[in-house]
């Protein structure tokens, strides 16, 4: 929420589209499928430490470790996961609306796709630096 709100208030005022230059469909051609390379690799990242982590502990018991531990920081390795699933279907959506109706993207889209898109590279970043920390105890 508080990503979302930073983003809206720096964003007020300022015209929004999705095409740089206004060019019709140049989203779509260069900065979309990056986006969502972006969020694919951060997402797969996340997905793999999931189950790498909670699959090597489970298997793993003769070291007496618990996942409890783990608990608070994987939740934040799920949310980013929500966040970045969620930042790729809307602005895929938000992309294809707006391709059919020009000028139809709004600032609350916008920065809801900022916030999502940052939301999830933020909890991921901080939930590896909150694993790191615990994996060490």
């Amino acid at each position: 929420m508080a990503i979302w709100l930073i983003i809206y208030l720096r964003s007020k005022g300022e015209p929004v589209v999705f095409d740089p230059g206004g060019k019709h469909g140049e989203f779509g051609k260069r900065l979309l499928p990056m986006y969502l390379d972006i969020t694919k690799f951060v997402l797969g990242l996340a997905a793999g430490s999931i189950v790498l982590l909670v699959g090597s502990l489970n298997f793993n018991q003769s070291n007496g470790r618990s996942l409890k531990p783990f608990a608070s920081p994987l939740f934040l390795v799920a949310m980013s996961i929500i966040y970045g699933v969620l930042f790729m279907i809307l602005l895929a959506l938000n992309y294809e609306h707006h391709l059919h109706r020009p000028n139809s993207y709004t600032l609350f889209q916008y920065t809801r796709n900022q916030s999502l898109g940052f939301g999830a590279l933020i909890c991921f970043c901080i939930s590896y630096i909150w694993l790191i920390a615990a994996a060490t105890r």
